[in-house]
């Protein structure tokens, strides 16, 4: 599998140093040409919410396959159109970590099943480095949205901490809690290339946007 990497901060770096000799990575010093990411069978962007919309529009109309971990962007409305349109298949993430998506489900099942319990009171909690800037994490943002129950979400940013997420659920008898850490940013360069390789194997998914947990539900349940 030959990837173009844009973007070659924190994850870009680990996705290159697992990839080895079959990545290539760009970044704003040196970006490639429209022309040059025809050859590459894959493009996978990790770069600021701010150069997002400058590599939303290199990319435009590529038939391309693009995993995409760029987070805290609004996407347009109309984009899954263009993208089905170029013939292109996008898989965006806010967090490549394949253990999350079985977090993913417990949670989705605690938000089904809430009426079980007393009166719930749902909150989250996300701690990432000082570098991030967004605030809540996408990660965290999922998490309210698979669970769907109201749930207020806090923010720490200390140190280089990779990733913790945590969900708590308190009643007046019992409390519930499922936590998710990320110990090496690894994890999500290892997720990011699995996806890619996978969609590779998959010619049949697509083309058009899709979210990352919709493309690991169509191989699980494929398999």
């Amino acid at each position: 599998m030959k990837a173009a990497v844009i973007g070659t901060g924190k994850t870009g770096n680990a996705i290159l140093q697992l990839a080895g000799h079959d990545a290539v990575g760009f970044n704003s010093k040196n970006m490639p040409q429209r022309e040059d990411l025809i050859d590459f069978d894959c493009v996978i962007v990790f770069v600021p919410t701010t150069a997002a919309k400058g590599i939303m529009e290199l990319l435009k109309g590529l038939p391309l396959r693009v995993i995409w971990g760029t987070t805290g962007m609004q996407w347009p409305a109309d984009f899954n159109e263009k993208v089905k349109k170029s013939g292109a298949t996008w898989i965006i993430g806010s967090n490549f970590s394949l253990g999350m998506n079985l977090v993913r489900r417990a949670i989705q099942l605690m938000g089904q099943q809430s009426d079980l319990l007393n009166k719930p009171v749902f909150s989250i909690k996300e701690i990432h480095h000082i570098h991030k800037k967004d605030k809540p994490s996408g990660t965290a943002i999922s998490w309210r949205e698979w669970l769907n129950q109201p749930a207020e979400i806090e923010s720490e940013r200390e140190g280089d901490v990779k990733g913790i997420h945590k969900l708590n659920i308190h009643t007046d008898f019992e409390s519930i809690s499922i936590m998710h850490k990320a110990h090496d940013r690894k994890l999500f360069a290892e997720g990011a290339l699995w996806t890619a390789e996978k969609l590779i194997m998959n010619p049949e998914f697509g083309p058009g946007w899709f979210k990352f947990e919709t493309f690991f539900d169509f191989l699980t349940q494929k398999n």
